[in-house]
C-alpha cells in the first residue's frame, strides 16, 4: 500500500495525526508529541480473540455459579456469590448500592463480552457482522463501566475483614474471578477503533483516506476512530457526521468545561456524605455499630492486616482525592490557557482515567459482606448511606473525565506558536497533519 493510502489515526490526546502502519513484534506507536499509546502490535488473529471471548464467557458463567467465599460460625455456614451479595443487598432496601454494583459486576460485562461475540465470529470467517456500527458504539459505552478486577480485589479485602471474626474460606467463584479478570483484561485491548482496523483489514469495511486542504482540519471519530476531514472555519463544536459509521462527530468536546465544572462539583457535594456517612452497619447480639470509609480501614490496621488497610486506603480515600484534585487543575491550567508542562499534564490525565473505576472497591466490599455474613439473629451486615453516596462519586468523577477535552490545552500551544514569531535557532513543530510514525 503506497502512503498515501496507508490508513490515518488520530491521537485522542493532542490530536495528532498519523499515517498507520505495520508494526513488527514487540513495537509500539507512540505519539511524537505526547507521547501516548497510538497503537501495539499484536500477534493474536481474529480466531484468536473469538476464542479468548469464548473461553472468557464460560468463565463467567462459572465465576457467578459458585460461591466466591464462605463463611462459618456456630455451626451455620454462609455462602455467597457476586449475585447473591446484590440479591441480599436488593433486599435490604439499599437499591442503588444493588443496582450500581449488579450493572458494574455482573450485567454491563455480560453484555460487552455478548457484544464482541457477535462481532468477532463473523469477522474471523472475513464477514460483516449485523449492526455493526450500533455494536460498536456499545461496545465504546460498555468498557469504562465493567468493574470484574475491581469485584475480585473486594472478594480478597472481605475475606481479610471477616477472617478475625469467623472461619473464612475462598469458593470456586474465587478462583474462576482470578482467571476472568485476566481474559477480560486481554480482551480489554479490543477497543471498537482495534476491531474497526481488524474490519479494514478483513476487507469488510473500506479505507477511507481523507485529503486535508485549505479549508479543512483532520479530527478523528471518537466510535470508530475514521479519521475524516471537516471544515476549518466553523464552529469546533459543530457537529458533522463519521463517513464510515454515521456517528456525530464534533472537532472538538462541545462545552466541556462547563460539563467537566459541573459533574466535578456534583462529585465534590457527594465526596462529604461519602466520607462522613457510614458505608457499612453491623447488627450482632454485641449489639450495633456503623463503619465509615476511614473507620475500616483503621480497623484493618489494628488487626494487623496493613497491608490490605493501605489497599483499602490507596482505592477509597487517596485514589478519589486524587481524582478529584487532578482534574481540578487540568480544568484551572486551560482556563488560565497554560500551555507549559503539557506532555505532564497528558500523564496526568491519563492516570485519572485508569484509575478511574477502582474507587468502586469499598462499595463491592460491603456486598459481599453483607451476602457472607447474613445471620439471622446472630450478625447481619448491611450497606449505609454512605456506600450509595460514595458510588455516586464514582460515577460522576469517571463522567467528568469522559466530559474533559484533553486537545483544547494543545490546541492552545498550536495557536501560540503559529502567533509567536520564530525565534533563530529555535525548535518549530511541523504540521500536525503531516506528522508520521519514523
Amino acid at each position: 500500500m503506497t502512503a498515501d493510502r496507508q490508513p490515518l489515526i488520530e491521537c485522542e490526546h493532542c490530536a495528532s495525526i498519523y499515517r498507520r502502519h505495520q508494526l513488527e513484534p514487540g513495537e509500539t506507536a507512540n505519539c511524537a508529541r505526547c507521547g501516548a499509546i497510538l497503537w501495539r502490535y499484536s500477534g493474536l488473529t481474529l480466531s484468536n480473540w473469538l476464542a479468548l471471548a469464548i473461553s472468557a464467557l464460560i468463565v463467567f458463567g462459572v465465576a457467578n455459579a459458585y460461591p466466591v467465599a464462605s463463611m462459618s460460625v456456630q455451626g451455620m455456614t454462609q455462602q455467597a456469590s457476586l449475585l447473591d451479595a446484590i440479591s441480599i443487598t436488593w433486599r435490604q432496601g439499599h437499591w442503588v448500592v444493588a443496582v450500581m454494583t449488579g450493572l458494574a459486576g455482573f450485567a454491563l460485562p455480560m453484555l460487552q463480552l455478548s457484544v464482541l461475540l457477535w462481532v468477532l465470529g463473523p469477522l474471523s470467517r472475513g464477514r460483516e457482522p449485523a449492526a455493526f456500527r450500533t455494536a460498536m458504539r456499545l461496545l465504546g459505552v460498555l468498557r469504562p463501566w465493567c468493574m470484574v478486577p475491581v469485584f475480585l480485589l473486594g472478594v480478597l479485602v472481605a475475606v481479610v475483614k471477616l477472617a478475625g471474626m469467623a472461619a473464612v474460606a475462598p469458593g470456586i467463584g474465587l478462583a474462576a474471578f482470578g482467571i476472568l479478570t485476566i481474559l477480560l483484561t486481554m480482551l480489554g485491548r479490543l477497543s471498537p477503533h482495534v476491531l474497526w482496523r481488524y474490519a479494514e483489514s478483513v476487507g469488510v469495511v473500506p479505507v477511507h483516506v481523507p485529503q486535508a486542504g485549505p479549508d479543512t482540519v483532520l479530527t478523528g471519530c471518537h466510535v470508530c476512530g475514521q479519521v475524516q476531514a471537516v471544515p476549518r472555519a466553523g464552529d469546533p463544536e459543530e457537529e458533522h457526521h463519521c463517513v464510515r459509521c454515521d456517528a456525530q462527530v464534533h472537532y472538538r468536546k462541545p462545552d466541556h468545561l462547563a460539563r467537566t465544572w459541573a459533574l466535578l462539583l456534583a462529585a465534590v457535594v457527594f465526596y462529604i456524605p461519602a466520607n462522613v456517612l457510614p458505608v457499612m452497619q453491623v447488627s450482632s447480639v454485641l449489639g450495633d455499630s456503623a463503619h465509615t470509609i476511614l473507620g475500616g480501614v483503621v480497623e484493618l490496621w489494628e488487626m494487623g492486616s496493613w497491608d490490605i488497610a493501605l489497599i483499602v486506603f490507596i482505592a477509597s480515600v487517596a485514589v478519589p482525592l486524587t481524582k478529584l484534585l487532578a482534574l481540578i487543575l487540568l480544568l484551572l491550567t486551560e482556563q488560565w490557557r497554560s500551555t507549559t508542562n503539557l506532555r505532564p499534564r497528558t500523564r496526568l490525565y491519563q492516570m485519572v482515567e485508569f484509575i478511574g473505576q477502582w474507587s468502586m472497591l469499598d462499595v463491592f466490599v460491603v456486598i459481599l459482606l453483607a451476602a457472607l455474613a447474613d445471620f439471622q439473629g446472630l450478625m447481619e451486615i448491611s450497606a449505609g448511606a454512605g456506600a450509595a453516596a460514595f458510588g455516586v462519586v464514582v460515577i460522576l468523577t469517571m463522567l467528568s473525565a469522559m466530559s474533559f477535552d484533553l486537545r483544547r490545552s494543545w490546541d492552545l500551544e498550536e495557536q501560540s506558536e503559529i502567533e509567536s514569531p520564530p525565534v533563530e535557532g529555535g525548535r518549530q513543530s511541523a504540521p500536525v497533519a503531516g506528522k508520521e510514525m519514523g
